[in-house]
């Protein structure tokens, strides 16, 4: 079942992995762990996004 996350809370948090992927401080299986975090993540952030716009064109199209 998919996590019920905002856009915004997915972001933010995405965010921090990738600045401790970048920091360069973390452990191989740290850094394993946090990449497979930032995939769900990433998931996350595109199905939302791909939903906004989904309701944005049938908006648009009932419109017309």
């Amino acid at each position: 079942m998919a996590e019920k996350v905002s856009y915004e809370k997915a972001r933010e948090e995405l965010t921090k992995v990738v600045e401790q992927l970048e920091a360069g401080s973390a452990t191989l299986e740290e850094s394993l762990k946090l990449w497979e975090r930032g995939e769900e993540l990433a998931i996350i952030c595109q199905g939302l996004l791909d939903g906004a716009k989904a309701k944005i064109e049938k908006i648009e199209s009932a419109e017309k």
